[in-house]
């Protein structure tokens, strides 16, 4: 009886200086089965937690994101980390010893006396920055993929093909939607699977300086399709693949032969002109949780699909062309080569500039 007043007595003393104060803030770095990880858990759960008013985030370091996290710790502090590592305020504390313990109730201490931020704020500008850049880099690349003239190309000769042969305005727009329905299901399915294979293997680190080079690398082949169009090579389906291609796509007169097509010219244009998507969905490995990425790839999809809706609408209801949209195309595709280029090597160099100058 006497032990546990003098228990619940002790307690009161350690929350009688911060009644009404706000929680702090504990991140916690553990691997599953670490015994040393275990104490520290158990300290965290029975001391700590219920005697201050304070969270605790647990981060399994085998999860690549949770391992980069704790990284970059490694390199605000310039020392090595480990398991188990914890961090309050503005303090990194490692190992499960009895001074390591002491530590960790001294600095909540601190930072509930002084209401210092919670240590994820301490990474908060690299972060801020990189969200930033990440945004602003999908819809650029999102608008310059959005005139895609080979998809576009193709969609423009499906829905000709089912104007001949049936000329139903409602077939149409329900053939032209199918195509975009299915070309957004794809690339979001295909972009969802590139982004966790890299999340999977664990090179988010290394990412940056790989799409950083393919960004520059997309630009210049673009800008060199506008400066030269006709020599070398060229960042457009080779000339050799369209015959087939069109060949494929004049045999379909269904809406469901249309949802097809989608997918197909899908799978068939993306490792070949959709070299803005490859990169996006690189920044998004390294720089992004799930959730962000998840939001930021419908973002970036609904928007290349504008186009297509824009060609459906104007196709269905007769306020353009099979013509004018494959002359326009013609007239404008320098022109959107070069804006391509210039977007995507402005990406490219910008995220090299962030890498070499060491601010991601």
């Amino acid at each position: 009886m006497n032990i546990a007043i003098s228990v619940v007595f002790s307690i009161g003393l350690s929350l009688q200086g911060f009644a009404g104060t706000e929680p702090a803030e504990i991140l916690f770095f553990y691997e599953a089965g670490c015994p040393h990880c275990a104490r520290i858990e158990e300290f965290l759960n029975e001391r700590i937690k219920q005697n201050y008013p304070v969270t605790i985030k647990k981060y399994e370091i085998h999860k690549p994101e949770n391992a980069r996290l704790l990284s970059r710790f490694a390199d605000l502090y310039k020392t090595q980390v480990y398991t188990p590592s914890v961090l309050v305020g503005d303090t990194l504390i490692r190992g499960d010893e009895r001074r390591s313990l002491r530590s960790i109730e001294q600095s909540l201490r601190m930072a509930l006396r002084d209401n210092l931020p919670p240590p994820l704020t301490l990474l908060k500008g690299p972060d801020h920055f990189k969200r930033k850049i990440s945004i602003s880099a999908v819809l650029s690349a999102a608008a310059v993929d959005a005139i895609n003239p080979c998809a576009c190309a193709v969609l423009t000769l499906l829905l000709g093909t089912i104007m001949v042969g049936r000329k139903n305005r409602k077939q149409v727009i329900q053939a032209g939607l199918a195509f975009t329905a299915s070309t957004l299901i794809s690339y979001l399915l295909m972009g969802l699977g590139l982004f966790y294979a890299i999340r999977i293997a664990g090179i988010q680190q290394h990412i940056y300086i790989g799409i950083s080079f393919l960004a520059i690398l997309i630009g210049l082949g673009n800008i060199k399709d506008y400066v030269w169009p006709q020599q070398w090579f060229s960042m457009e389906v080779p000339q050799s693949w369209r015959p087939r291609l069109q060949l494929i796509v004049s045999r379909v007169t269904s809406v469901p032969g249309a949802f097809a097509i989608g997918f197909l010219v899908s799978v068939f244009l993306l490792p070949r002109t959709s070299g803005p998507y490859v990169v996006i969905i690189g920044m998004l490995s390294e720089s992004s949780t799930k959730g962000m990425a998840l939001g930021l790839l419908l973002v970036y999809n609904f928007i290349f699909i504008l186009p297509f809706v824009a060609i459906t609408l104007g196709l269905g209801y007769g306020l353009t062309t099979t013509a004018s949209i494959e002359k326009l195309r013609k007239k404008q595709i320098k022109k959107l080569h070069l804006i391509t280029g210039l977007v995507m090597f402005c990406i490219g160099s910008g995220l090299l500039f962030l890498v070499m100058t060491d601010r991601m």
